[in-house]
């Protein structure tokens, strides 16, 4: 099965790369071409955030190791987990969305890459963190300027933050950033080398593509859409049945609509509210960033715990 998921997840990325390579020659060809942040908003609160609307399933799952029967418990730990972020953010803008970053490479790099690496060690798990980097280092390298105004928007403030961020591009530190990165998907490539292994680089060239031609949110919305939620999405499909993902397709779909459309409907009641007091383009920026760290953090600890404990 998991030969499967490998050949699945290398054909997966193939697409992936020729749709962004299609994409971005389109995108060359149409002068002053953008997608609207309110179509960005809306794939990531459809297919983005889809990837983990199973986590109560997870949260089951975690309750019964620990013999824990009210399961309310998980509802109520999981909104208040991303609530705390939520006024963390807002108290401590900067600090916070540092800790975001650094959270969210290792997420991505680990997310995008272990079904191809057996050995779960520490070097293993730098590798993941330094392979997910290119998410953060590839907007800031290609497009520092946008980056910055993003940052603003996100409440931050913090004038010695950005002072440090203007010495880093003015050194060009973005470029060893990935140049590390680079370099950790040449290790997880080369270790135990296996042909499906190919998926690293058509991923990799995807993001630098994608960051080379669109503005940071048009090439993360695609990367996490497209590329971060689907795969991992196919993972979750594969477990509901191991022996026809057409039919795990099925109660996949049939199991994530809820908590999609329940998380959906408070991103956009968030959104009704914070446009009373910023544009709208701002509050969608608040809404797909912040509101995504707010459902990270849970979804990560849960991940941690279920991998800690199921052994």
């Amino acid at each position: 099965m998991n030969n499967r998921i490998k050949k699945i997840n290398l054909n997966h990325s193939l697409i992936f790369f020729l749709f962004c390579n299609i994409f971005s020659l389109i995108a060359f060809k149409i002068n002053n071409f953008t997608i609207s942040p309110l179509i960005c908003l809306f794939l990531i609160l459809s297919i983005g955030i889809s990837h983990g609307s199973l986590d109560n399933q997870k949260g089951e799952k975690l309750f019964q190791i620990f013999r824990i029967n009210n399961f309310f418990i998980f509802y109520l730990l999981y909104i208040l987990i991303a609530l705390i972020v939520i006024i963390l953010w807002i108290i401590i803008p900067y600090i916070s969305l540092v800790i975001f970053l650094i959270v969210a490479s290792y997420h991505f790099g680990k997310e995008d890459t272990q079904f191809l690496i057996i050995e779960n060690s520490h070097l293993n798990q730098l590798l993941f963190f330094l392979k997910g980097s290119l998410i953060i280092f590839a907007p800031m390298f290609f497009h520092f300027d946008e980056t910055i105004s993003i940052f603003k928007l996100l409440l931050i403030e913090n004038e010695t933050f950005y002072e440090f961020l203007n010495l880093i591009e003015t050194n060009k530190i973005w470029l060893y950033g990935i140049i590390l990165s680079t370099l950790s998907s040449i290790l997880l490539f080369a270790k135990n080398f296996e042909f499906k292994k190919f998926t690293i680089f058509l991923d990799y060239f995807s993001i630098l593509i994608i960051n080379y031609y669109f503005s940071p949110l048009i090439a993360f919305t695609i990367y996490f859409c497209f590329l971060h939620s689907i795969r991992h999405s196919i993972s979750l499909i594969s477990e509901l049945d191991k022996n026809n993902l057409g039919n795990g397709l099925k109660i996949f779909i049939k199991k994530s609509l809820p908590l999609t459309t329940l998380s959906a409907i408070f991103c956009l009641i968030g959104l009704y509210l914070l446009n009373n007091t910023y544009n709208l383009d701002s509050s969608i920026l608040k809404i797909i960033f912040i509101g995504l760290a707010s459902l990270t953090f849970p979804h990560i600890l849960l991940e941690y715990l279920i991998e800690k404990y199921e052994k």
